[in-house]
């Protein structure tokens, strides 16, 4: 005879004031891309000279952000990542991010010489 297992859900371990907040289950949809104003700027700071492409102001989900990040990666034929809801590109692609990202629906603006 084995032990009896507790769901998941119930593995408390210490809670010292009242209850858990619920989650939020009202799910917000992403606001229009013409509604975001994104900001591309390139910079090298603190990446040991290398050149990053930086794009910032988006207001959307995580979801939505990485499959985003996936296309802008592959529009450029550069690696990046997803950070605090800003995207970095590797290298100097500001002209091919903004004609892409308009072309979605997003107004650009360059930041930054």
């Amino acid at each position: 005879m084995g032990k009896k297992q507790r769901p998941q859900s119930d593995r408390r371990v210490y809670r010292e004031f009242g209850h858990a907040p619920q989650p939020d289950t009202t799910s917000r949809p992403d606001p229009p891309a013409a509604q975001q104003t994104l900001k591309i700027e390139v910079s090298r700071k603190g990446r040991k000279g290398k050149t990053v492409t930086m794009i910032s102001g988006f207001q959307a989900k995580p979801e939505t952000l990485a499959t985003l990040t996936k296309k802008l990666k592959a529009q450029c034929g550069a690696g990046g990542t997803l950070k605090d809801k800003s995207i970095e590109v590797q290298g100097d692609h500001r002209q091919k991010l903004a004609d892409y990202l308009q072309k979605q629906g997003y107004p650009v603006k360059f930041v930054g010489g």
